[in-house]
């Protein structure tokens, strides 16, 4: 079903099941390329997603959710009210980002990871330069990973499968596989 108030461009692939709430505003901005979203998504009132956007099966948001172009999504993501996802994206299968999460382009959130409120991923090393575009550094959240709230991650970190990011840590060095860390910056605990 999709609402009455909401605007479906026409390059628009939508599954079987599809729910688009009031206000949105799906697949009109980007590239001339198709929005393809899978069965059984449910996207809430005035979210965005652009065009050139793949998204997998079952996937949900919550309100205010902006996803820009040339993002993957894969089965099972739940992106939260007002998160913002930029272009150049992907979010594996089982990915949780909870409400108010930034997640920047060339970032890579692995499977059954998940973001807690309020997360910021960086990419930008010396943003406000010529050529800060040009040296972008992407984050890897790795299968599993836990990022608890207000956790700032900064560019080019990986995150290690099954670890753990307590809240309002500010990350500023790859974290190792199944180790837990707090602070700022942050340091291993466990």
């Amino acid at each position: 079903m999709i609402h009455s108030s909401s605007v479906v461009g026409p390059q628009c692939s939508l599954g079987d099941g599809v729910e688009i709430g009031p206000f949105c505003v799906v697949g009109v901005d980007g590239p001339d390329e198709p929005l393809v979203v899978g069965d059984a998504a449910t996207i809430r009132s005035h979210a965005v997603v652009y065009r050139g956007t793949t998204i997998g099966a079952r996937f949900q948001t919550g309100h205010h959710v902006l996803i820009r172009e040339f993002t993957e999504i894969g089965d099972d993501v739940s992106i939260g009210t007002g998160s913002i996802v930029e272009h150049h994206v992907r979010l594996a299968d089982g990915v949780r980002l909870h409400s108010r999460c930034f997640v920047p382009e060339h970032s890579v959130v692995e499977r059954g990871a998940w973001l807690g409120p309020g997360v910021t991923v960086t990419n930008a090393r010396y943003p406000n330069r010529p050529d800060t575009k040009a040296n972008l550094e992407g984050v890897v959240v790795e299968e599993g990973a836990v990022i608890g709230a207000a956790v700032v991650l900064l560019p080019g970190v990986r995150i290690g499968a099954g670890a753990l990011v307590g809240a309002g840590a500010v990350v500023v060095e790859h974290v190792k596989a199944g180790t837990t860390v707090v602070g700022n910056p942050a340091r291993v605990v466990s």
